[in-house]
């Protein structure tokens, strides 16, 4: 080791600018790991609602609050809400495969030919509550059981309750939908509504309102808590109670942003996404499902119809043909349509 006392004689004015250079060589290198370490990585969330909607709020928010509040120095996320970044939602997986965003909140049903798998959990009859499904959802997720999703990390996934169907006419029971131009969510919701007599279309959730106010549509398949957020209640005031299929939502990060993280960024990623994201969803969604149908029942300004057993057995008869043409198209079908009743066999148990 090289001491001063070891340097050789310098005059006094030149001494003191070696001094002063080695301080401050030494200065930059003590700071540079603490610099390097101080920039956190910054991604980017796309969003095509307003930050103000339950699925931002129970979907997006805990999970973002989550990571920033944490990642000081590791990672942080900006959100661009409003479409900013696109608001078709047919190309929200797009915005990050091209690195438009790294995470965006994604619509299967509006790309089946990206997501096959998901025909499975838009089938109707098959999940009792935005539980059931948000927890079949995460754990086939979580286990690469479904098709499609090779490409990104899932970060939260999501089912509302069952749909129900609202219209601006009466409907009274089954007989009363045939005839009337009812929109469905995905192409799985819109063959049952065929098979109950509707005459059925696929339509963005953003543009129901504005379709059935000039006469386009008749009503819509939405949960209690869509069917507020978008704008249709003020326009259909007829309830049928017939609990059909969920619209599945997910929220996407591109798989190799993900991967390319440093570890610390990734374990906290990981923390706030599968099970966690999975159990805000059911505790804030879920419980706006349950108010917001409690709403529509007590509204005198409303007609609420319950089906009657007759109607409710030939519907689920309906939706059980459904369930097993799927699963007879492919032993993988039959194989994903078992897991599927596993899971939520578990989550019915309690477990």
């Amino acid at each position: 080791m090289i001491t001063f006392a070891m340097m050789p004689k310098l005059p006094a004015a030149a001494a003191r600018l070696f001094i002063d250079a080695a301080a401050w060589a030494m200065a930059i290198v003590l700071t540079l790991p603490f610099a390097a370490a101080a920039e956190p990585i910054h991604l980017k969330l796309a969003f095509f609602g307003s930050e103000q909607a339950r699925m931002y709020q129970a979907g997006i928010k805990p999970f973002l609050d989550g990571i920033n509040a944490e990642g000081d120095g590791i990672l942080t996320i900006k959100v661009y809400s409003g479409g900013v970044l696109g608001n078709a939602l047919a190309e929200q997986p797009r915005l990050i495969i091209d690195g438009i965003a790294d995470i965006a909140f994604v619509v299967p049903g509006q790309t089946p030919y990206r997501f096959p798998d998901n025909e499975l959990l838009e089938q109707p009859g098959l999940f009792r509550n935005a539980r059931d499904g948000t927890l079949a959802y995460t754990r086939l997720t979580a286990a690469g059981a479904l098709r499609g999703y090779q490409d990104f990390f899932v970060i939260g996934a999501y089912t509302p309750d069952p749909n129900l169907i609202h219209s601006r006419k009466q409907i009274e029971s089954l007989a009363s939908i045939k005839g009337q131009k009812i929109r469905a969510n995905n192409a799985t919701e819109a063959v049952a509504m065929g098979h109950l007599g509707a005459v059925q279309s696929v339509l963005e959730a953003s543009k129901i309102a504005s379709a059935i106010d000039r006469g386009a549509l008749d009503g819509a398949t939405l949960s209690p808590t869509g069917l507020f957020d978008f704008g249709v209640a003020q326009i259909a005031t007829n309830h049928f109670l017939l609990r059909s299929g969920v619209s599945p939502l997910v929220l996407l990060m591109n798989r190799k942003t993900f991967d390319s993280l440093p570890e610390a960024a990734k374990a906290l990623v990981r923390k706030y996404s599968g099970d966690r994201a999975a159990a805000a969803w059911i505790g804030a969604y879920g419980a706006s499902e349950t108010q917001m149908l409690n709403k529509l029942k007590s509204d005198p300004d409303r007609k609420v119809v319950e089906p009657s057993p007759s109607d409710h057995e030939a519907a689920e008869q309906i939706f059980r043909s459904m369930i097993d043409a799927w699963a007879a198209k492919s032993p993988h079908n039959r194989e994903l349509l078992a897991m599927t009743q596993a899971e939520l066999a578990t989550t019915r148990a309690g477990k």
